[in-house]
């Protein structure tokens, strides 16, 4: 059995290879013709453009002197908002406002909380004077809709500034479960 399986193979390796022909006469051609045409005109290299310097205005000042980058602006000591320093976090102010999602509303006592899902998927109620986000953010209004949120944050002076942000019920396809 073992000689009739080598006698096989040796012929179906001779086969195969006297299928392969020695004629190139068409690949030759094919050479022959390429070579034949003219070369096409090779593009000319393009005109490089010559640099023209900009002269800055102030060239003359250290680029690195730090003052330069200094605001013109001097810093809102007048200014009256400030956080409470006095004021015990809530647990919805160690989430930062992004990461918060309003999924509904419940009217409970007469009073209109908002359902606040927080990132591990817990939701939560608040009401409008409620404190959540890192920013020290209170709930100004709860609405069916939305949630309307007063902010104190750094103006970049030195002091504070109040900013007006808003949490808008979220789509139940957006919110993970």
């Amino acid at each position: 059995m073992k000689h009739a399986l080598r006698l096989v193979a040796s012929l179906s390796t001779l086969l195969l290879l006297s299928a392969c022909n020695s004629d190139m006469s068409d690949l030759e051609q094919y050479t022959q013709t390429v070579k034949a045409k003219p070369a096409s005109p090779i593009d000319p290299i393009p005109e490089v453009k010559p640099y023209v310097r900009f002269i800055y205005p102030g060239h003359e000042m250290d680029p690195f002197d730090s003052k330069i980058l200094a605001p013109d602006v001097k810093a809102d000591t007048g200014s009256t908002i400030m956080p409470d320093p006095n004021h015990v976090p809530e647990f919805l102010e160690s989430f930062p406002l992004d990461s918060l999602r309003m999924v509904g509303t419940i009217n409970q006592n007469n009073s209109l909380w908002a359902l606040i899902r927080i990132p591990d998927g817990a939701v939560h109620r608040a009401r409008a004077g409620n404190y959540l986000g890192k920013n020290h953010g209170k709930i100004s209004k709860v609405e069916e809709t939305n949630i309307t949120v007063q902010e104190i944050v750094e103006n970049g002076f030195g002091g504070f500034k109040e900013r007006e942000s808003a949490i808008a019920l979220s789509d139940l396809k957006d919110v993970k479960k």
